[in-house]
């Protein structure tokens, strides 16, 4: 219903810029020398205008979207010269009926005049021709628009199909292992286990539901961060070098959900060596409405493969882009055998 009211508004207001166009249009012509010679407008103020409107939308409606925007410059540019001269002859016509109709006229009105029938033709092909450059201007700014909007509708429908994917899977590989660390605890008795099991079901419920709106509290995101971050120690053996730590005063920032989990989970990924020693240190900084993000991990064996690390480091990227415009800072690199994520985001 509200694409359907701004499709409207759209379409409203290019009515009213036409209406605008064709009213200045007919006020130059009221205010043309000749037009004092008629009570109302004349038949031929009448017919200029309507030879005018169809040189206008002939260019505007056929000629641009059909020649011009597919790249025909050379047949687009042919059809308006014929228009225009065409437009021109009519103009000529009209003028000659118009002067015969009127020749008797006071002899101080001829006095010293110089025949303008050459002026008049150079004029009529300018305002044509200046017409001609409206509706093209109007054209190629009207399909710039819409282009932008699809553009902007297709890259929502790519996050929006994105953040359903985050939200709608766990990594199947980290789901096994979670489980199987629960279960090895129950085995064992330990204390861990009613915990462990707690925090997968708390991650789960978070992914599920609690991410349906475009931005979610900061305080939620950071705790769904840190239940992941319990689960990946149950399951690493060697966790000392597993960290998290979070600095500043959380408030009331908010946003975009599941934004950092694609970093995180790409460092678990890849930070294990050889020996099974994992390392992977997070630290998140916020400062008012200003979040840095900083993930180190080891460069572990694993080749590397971005299809299958979440919805990969690229496309996180292009996500950034486009929930957080001229709003984020991002730096990825690799030092010696440490692979380092650099966020500066500017929170909602």
């Amino acid at each position: 219903m509200k694409r359907t009211v701004f499709l409207d508004k759209r379409k409203y207001r290019q009515i009213l810029l036409h209406i605008s166009i064709w009213t200045v249009f007919i006020i130059f012509n009221l205010l043309l020398p000749q037009s004092r010679y008629s009570n109302f407008i004349s038949s031929r103020i009448v017919i200029f205008l309507l030879m005018n409107v169809v040189l206008f939308y002939i260019n505007y409606l056929y000629l641009v979207d059909r020649l011009l925007l597919k790249k025909k410059t050379i047949a687009y540019v042919s059809f308006v010269i014929i228009l225009l001269l065409a437009v021109t002859l009519i103009s000529k016509e009209l003028t000659s009926e118009f002067d015969l109709n009127h020749r008797m006229r006071p002899p101080s009105f001829h006095k010293n005049k110089v025949p303008l029938i050459n002026t008049k033709l150079v004029g009529t092909f300018i305002f044509g021709f200046s017409l001609i450059i409206t509706g093209t201007a109007l054209k190629i700014y009207s399909e710039w628009n819409k282009n932008e909007r699809n553009k902007k509708e297709i890259e929502a429908q790519k996050s929006a199909t994105e953040l359903s994917f985050l939200k709608n899977q766990l990594n199947p590989h980290f789901l096994f292992n979670s489980l199987n660390s629960i279960y090895s605890l129950t085995t064992k008795k330990s204390n861990d286990a009613p915990e462990a099991v707690i925090t997968l079901s708390e991650l789960m419920r978070y992914m599920l539901y609690e991410t349906n709106n475009d931005f979610v509290p900061l305080n939620k995101e950071l705790e769904y961060i840190q239940n992941y971050l319990k689960l990946q120690r149950l399951r690493i053996a060697n966790n000392e070098n597993v960290t998290l730590n979070i600095h500043g005063t959380i408030s009331n920032q908010k946003i975009r959900p599941l934004l950092l989990i694609s970093f995180i989970e790409n460092a678990f990924k890849y930070g294990t060596d050889f020996k099974g020693n994992t390392e992977v240190k997070i630290e998140i900084y916020i400062n008012d409405n200003k979040l840095q993000f900083n993930c180190i991990n080891l460069i572990g064996d694993r080749k590397k493969d971005n299809d299958s690390s979440g919805i990969g480091l690229k496309n996180t990227k292009e996500r950034l882009e486009f929930l957080y415009p001229n709003m984020h800072e991002l730096v990825v690199e690799e030092e010696k055998d440490r692979f380092i994520v650099n966020l500066m985001l500017k929170l909602s």
